[in-house]
């Protein structure tokens, strides 16, 4: 049986005001193209389909204009749909009769019924082979907030989570959330089905994006370590973050990454689908299959540089022409003494004319200090640091180390709101 991994598309994402529909429609024409080519049997799409809550026309006409016609290529292929932290459960939810009819499945949200008791079934998808057998179970977990998962008993806390033995029930319930499903789908499995597991989390040790990912609970207490997947599962696919990776070193324990680059610090990044190969219960073959960049980001200097070797490499830039829609985006980046007000005027001077579209001019100041003394933030700088990171900050500054981790779990309580629950960003 072969596999799909994709994660993170947030359709409807604009790169600093630059709408994106002719690249997420090239990444969706490429991936209908590859379904096909790969003899797929199955597609996991493992969160953040749309970039916020309420997403445009557009952008859901993009999301099921795909799926019509990934049925239409590919009859009988498997679809399975989670909810990440920037979608709407409930939108995503939505037209879930209707998606179902045509093999294609969406898990949102977490429900209960009248007693509070969580409904596992609900996160069970099988998965079938060409000949119609089924021949893997799917675990689809959602994005999890914290009134979603089990509520766990006191004692039953591992020791280790932030702020030493501080109890954490949001990562406490998370894992036992995903242990009763586990256990629910190897119930099911009684022919040797290959176990899989889908969810939109991050876990301990991975690699963020610069500037294009928010943390999942304000606090940094998030992270879930892999040691919640049980030891048995073929595969877990793996959103939110958006660079590929493997999760505690595992083979099978994988992050598929976005398929677009959403910052400019992923200019030289090569972004990707997996190809999952399962030969009975196990993973026998995971591949990379590189997704086609349908317009180029550009960092022009390559390095921060003063303003007259910018400009100059700006004024020798050779683009071919290309239609609006396909010109690369374009990142200045200036390394400045000081104040520079005309220094946007400067910039599209040297760019007139050229097929390129100016996002972003990065300016970066030299600041002499003193010995010892840290230099100031700018305001850009402050603005891209949460609450906890300011703590770490001024912790350093006033006692010359780390904040301890039990100082850094009280702090992470009083930014708890007033009914004791997290803010999920």
């Amino acid at each position: 049986m072969r596999l799909l991994h994709t994660s993170d598309w947030h359709l409807g994402q604009t790169l600093h005001n630059f709408e994106r529909t002719y690249e997420h429609g090239r990444f969706l024409d490429w991936l209908l193209d590859t379904i096909v080519a790969e003899r797929a049997d199955a597609l996991l799409i493992a969160g953040d389909v749309f970039d916020n809550s309420n997403p445009s026309a557009a952008s859901q006409r993009q999301l099921y204009r795909f799926l019509r016609e990934a049925q239409a290529r590919s009859p009988g292929l498997d679809i399975v749909i989670i909810a990440g932290n920037h979608d709407s459960p409930g939108r995503l939810e939505a037209p879930g009769p209707l998606l179902e009819a045509h093999g294609t499945r969406v898990v949102g949200h977490v429900v209960r019924d009248a007693d509070g008791t969580i409904d596992l079934e609900r996160f069970l998808v099988p998965l079938s082979g060409r000949d119609g057998a089924v021949k893997a179970w799917c675990v689809a977990i959602p994005f999890l907030r914290p009134g979603d998962v089990p509520r766990v008993p006191q004692a039953q806390g591992a020791q280790g989570a932030p702020g030493g033995d501080v109890f954490d029930a949001y990562l406490h319930g998370i894992a036992l959330l995903y242990s009763q499903a586990y256990a629910l789908a190897r119930s099911k499995a009684t022919n040797g089905e290959a176990i899989l597991a889908m969810g939109h989390c991050h876990m301990v040790g991975g690699d963020s994006s610069p500037d294009s990912e928010r943390r999942i609970v304000i606090g940094g207490t998030e992270a879930l370590p892999a040691s919640m997947f049980d030891p048995s599962i073929a595969y877990a696919a793996l959103g939110h973050l958006h660079l590929a990776q493997r999760v505690g070193k595992q083979e099978h324990l994988r992050y598929c990454g976005s398929p677009l680059p959403l910052s400019f610090a992923e200019v030289n990044y090569q972004h990707q689908v997996l190809r999952i190969d399962l030969d009975g219960s196990r993973a026998s073959a995971i591949t990379p299959l590189p997704v086609p960049r349908a317009v180029d980001l550009l960092r022009v200097p390559a390095s921060p540089a003063p303003l007259k070797q910018a400009i100059a490499e700006l004024v020798g830039l050779d683009l071919p022409e290309r239609p609006l829609h396909e010109q690369p985006y374009l990142e200045v980046r200036v390394l400045l003494d000081g104040p520079e007000p005309g220094l946007r005027a400067q910039v599209e001077a040297a760019l007139e004319g050229k097929p390129v579209r100016l996002a972003k001019i990065e300016p970066t100041r030299r600041v002499q200090t003193a010995p010892g003394i840290e230099p100031a933030l700018s305001l850009d700088q402050l603005a891209q640091l949460q609450p906890d990171d300011i703590f770490r900050r001024l912790w350093q500054q006033r006692f010359g180390e780390g904040a301890p981790d039990d100082q850094m779990a009280a702090f992470a309580e009083l930014l708890l709101p007033s009914d004791g629950k997290r803010e999920a960003a």
